[in-house]
């Protein structure tokens, strides 16, 4: 009897190690920013044979986190207290998703709102309309009553305005989106994602640092092959955007045999979170479809928004929706252009505006195409032939306009770059320099924009700017301009000034967890007068500095951590000589050196 009950325990511990994760597995929490954890599970051999790209992209694929967002999302992880403004099913200003009301920060919103609801599309020929074309590819289960479903519907339906308003965004990138969804052989209700990420802004930008129509996050966008640098940004390039964003969708539809439902709720708030979603029902013998799961909030409200917006364009007519028809033929030509080519210059050989070009090619930052390229422009159709035509008569040394300097003393490459609107690479490169190193009164030939920086209205520091002076609504009505300082954090401007921390981001197109470098300037829009508000600010003193321990949490990340106590990511690193590369676990100790005064 001995011996089998040995032989007994001896198997029940063998299955309880196989079928249990591990204490690290389940401690690893990080934000979006940082590698998510990376679980194994039985049906993800066809994942893997699948999506066969870095092992970047795996972490982020087996995430549980946030890894793409919504307007009005989020790049926090969730646990089950999480609380979050996209549930939907409560009230009509929950359920709001309109570009107007959500917390995405939407550069030139009142002319995307208003100036651009007149179709861009010249005449229709008669071609079938593109949204006839999007029904016949419908294939996602449209016929549902559930309260979240129903929520979401009634708030769609009750909109015309905010429906006119993103077609009329879509217009330029629709046609585009379906045929590559097509060729993919996906559904076509997944082209309309966009409108639940960005409502069709090319430029939205939320306060999880998601970026362009599919709302990408730095991390994700990387692993997808989205270049980020100063010249461009390719989460807000539509090609590679969507390439990128259909590619994450079919393998996560791969991963869950082909459920789009769990694709579009992993695509939203990560793999890992709707696999270990499934682990909990199963295990309580509960069903595993999407509208049984325990899931983010906001991801409960996502799904729901896309499936309605699609029940909408599917039968407009028999809920009081009229929609703008689209033609069923591309609106531009992807031209390759083969060099960096100025914005302004190439809008003159198009002949069209300048801000028609960058609303054609969102991702790119400045004013020119990047060195780097991609060394292509998105032309609308109807000008492509003049382009082409203009763009070969003009040899690769003439599409840039190009100054000579002369080093001063004092000067420096990165001083040089910044008085130009460049960077020190491009002057190296131009110029043939080996290294940093240059020398008073040497030549310098430094590529210059021809038209000055207020033309390139929607550049990076224009839209920066727009944004800056828009009076945001409420009762702030002060304008502060601030300089920041070495050691400050938008937590610690926010609590001096009296503003909170996602306006004083969303004012400065940035979002809460974007690094702060001294010098940079910000708009500070508050209640009170600025005089008295300036002369109350004073940094940090050094003795109201004291250490402090800390004992990490489930769901904390350094980002969160450093936000909490008014710290860099880098400081924590440092006091704790740790690698940031490496999650945190609950329970582990940490050493932080706080501002008192401020309080947490």
């Amino acid at each position: 009897m001995f011996r089998i009950s040995c032989f007994t325990v001896l198997l029940c511990l063998i299955s309880a190690c196989t079928t249990q994760p591990s204490i690290d597995d389940e401690a690893k929490t990080t934000v979006a920013d940082q590698q998510s954890e990376a679980e194994t599970e039985p049906g993800d051999q066809g994942y893997s044979s699948f999506f066969s790209l870095s092992s970047l992209q795996e972490s982020l694929f087996q995430s549980e986190e946030i890894v793409v967002t919504t307007e009005t999302g989020s790049e926090d992880s969730f646990d089950d207290n999480s609380k979050h403004t996209s549930e939907s099913a409560t009230s009509p200003s929950d359920n709001c998703v309109d570009i107007d009301c959500s917390d995405i920060t939407t550069e030139f919103a009142h002319r995307l709102a208003e100036g651009e609801t007149i179709n861009p599309f010249s005449e229709t020929d008669g071609n079938q309309d593109l949204w006839v074309r999007m029904r016949s590819g419908f294939s996602l289960d449209l016929d549902i009553d559930n309260p979240r479903f129903n929520a979401q519907f009634n708030w769609y339906k009750k909109h015309q305005r905010y429906i006119d308003r993103t077609t009329a965004r879509s217009s330029r990138y629709l046609y585009h989106i379906v045929q590559e969804t097509e060729k993919r052989g996906m559904p076509l209700e997944l082209a309309l994602l966009p409108i639940v990420e960005s409502a069709f802004d090319p430029f939205a930008y939320s306060h999880g640092r998601a970026s362009g129509i599919w709302q990408f996050i730095p991390g994700t966008g990387k692993a997808f092959g989205l270049r980020q640098d100063w010249w461009y940004d390719g989460r807000r390039d539509i090609v590679a955007s969507t390439d990128a964003a259909l590619t994450y969708l079919q393998a996560l539809a791969n991963r869950f045999d082909g459920d789009w439902l769990l694709a579009l709720a992993a695509y939203n708030s990560g793999g890992g979170t709707v696999s270990k979603a499934i682990r909990y029902n199963k295990k309580r013998g509960r069903k595993t479809d999407f509208w049984s799961l325990k899931l983010p909030k906001e991801t409960r409200a996502y799904v729901p928004k896309l499936l309605a917006i699609s029940r909408l364009i599917q039968e407009p007519g028999s809920y009081g929706i009229t929609l703008q028809p689209l033609p069923n033929e591309p609106y531009f030509d992807i031209v390759k252009v083969g060099s960096q080519i100025d914005l302004a210059q190439a809008a003159k050989l198009a002949d069209i505006t300048v801000e028609e070009l960058y609303l054609l090619n969102p991702g790119f930052n400045r004013w020119a195409t990047s060195p780097l390229g991609p060394h292509r422009l998105l032309i609308p159709k109807t000008n492509t032939e003049q382009f082409k035509t203009a763009l070969a008569s003009i040899p690769s040394s003439q599409r840039i306009s190009w100054q000579r300097y002369t080093v001063q003393s004092g000067d420096s490459l990165i001083r040089i770059a910044k008085k130009h609107n460049t960077t020190p690479s491009v002057i190296k490169q131009t110029n043939n320099l080996r290294s940093n190193m240059i020398r008073k009164g040497q030549k310098l030939l430094i590529p210059v924009a021809a038209k000055g920086n207020a033309y390139y209205a929607f550049s990076s520091d224009n839209r920066i700017e727009k944004k800056q002076n828009t009076v945001p609504r409420g009762k702030s009505t002060s304008k502060v301009e601030y300089t920041v300082r070495s050691g400050d954090t938008l937590w610690d401007i926010s609590r001096k000034y009296k503003v909170g921390v996602r306006s004083l981001a969303r004012s400065n197109s940035m979002a809460p967890t974007d690094p702060l470098k001294p010098g940079k300037k910000l708009v500070i829009w508050t209640q009170s007068a600025p005089t008295s508000i300036a002369t109350n600010y004073s940094p940090p003193s050094r003795s109201n500095i004291r250490k402090v321990g800390y004992r990490v949490r489930k769901g904390d990340s350094l980002a969160r951590i450093a936000g909490k106590f008014n710290v860099t990511v880098k400081q924590i690193v440092t006091w704790n000589n740790i690698d940031p590369n490496k999650y945190l676990k609950p329970g582990q100790k940490l050493k932080l050196h706080v501002d008192v005064t401020n309080g947490s």
